[in-house]
């Protein structure tokens, strides 16, 4: 049986309605990149959008080891990595890291996270972590579907494996990634646009855009009223519970500049 798709195209997303958008929150892999890197279209686009005065920030699972080069070189104003706890943005030369979790709870995670790992790795054949757990400080993440394959039931397993050890746990394109703590991209997001912009992101949520791929974006398709799918999202089409508003003809980074061409449209 087909799923239908409650989204409308983006293009038709009138412009009057993105005339007031205040700034632009994107998922970063299968959203701005394509086969693990950025696009030049998506890149152009970022640079677009910051030239036009709208500020953008990347919301992602990645780790902070990972993230550093991107909000260093990428023309954003910062990456929010581990599902928002770790916020990495430029200070003038400098790059800033900050957390959401203090130094002792980090540490007291960190064990409760290595544990976790092991009986991951034990108990599901098939499982490996990501290559880029060593950038890891807040989270864990397995493999699903970068380097490694899983089936649909093994990465349910994963799930609820990690859902038994008490954190929480999502499914981004790539990854399944597990935490302790509190925080989201919802929250990770409300943290850093309050620090570096300061504004009250859920105060005018309706003001914000937010772009991304997978089953790991719905907390912030529900959230925002202009919310978009790049293309790709009809991947995981059996699996969504929260569909955008809208949806881009493009995938990936081309689904991205989309978005980025009808905002800057509307100014």
């Amino acid at each position: 049986m087909s799923v239908v798709v409650p989204c409308r195209p983006w293009h038709e997303a009138p412009l009057a309605a993105l005339r007031g958008v205040a700034g632009v929150l994107t998922d970063i892999d299968d959203t701005l990149t394509t086969d693990g890197a950025i696009t030049a279209d998506a890149l152009g686009a970022l640079a677009d959008l910051r030239a036009a005065g709208l500020p953008v920030i990347a919301i992602t699972g990645r780790p902070m080891g990972w993230s550093e080069p991107f909000a260093r070189d990428w023309p954003i104003d910062a990456i929010v990595a581990e599902n928002g706890a770790v916020a990495l943005f430029r200070d003038g030369a400098a790059l800033q890291v900050e957390y959401a979790q203090d130094e002792a709870t980090r540490a007291a995670n960190a064990r409760r996270l290595a544990s976790a790992a092991q009986r991951v790795l034990h108990e599901l054949p098939g499982t490996t972590l990501a290559r880029d757990s060593a950038g890891r400080v807040t989270d864990i993440a397995v493999d699903h579907n970068e380097f490694a394959r899983l089936t649909p039931q093994q990465v349910r397993e994963v799930v609820a494996l990690m859902r038994a050890e008490g954190m929480h746990a999502t499914v981004s394109s790539i990854h399944v990634n597990g935490w302790y703590g509190e925080h989201d991209k919802r929250s990770g997001a409300a943290w850093i646009v309050r620090r570096l912009l300061q504004r009250d992101l859920d105060a005018e949520h309706e003001r914000w855009v937010y772009v991304g791929d997978s089953t790991n974006d719905q907390l912030m398709f529900g959230h925002f009223p202009i919310s978009v799918g790049v293309a790709n999202l009809l991947h995981f089409a059996d699996e969504l519970q929260v569909w955008p508003a809208f949806l881009t003809n493009g995938a990936r980074g081309a689904g991205f500049s989309e978005v980025a061409a009808r905002l800057i449209a509307a100014r």
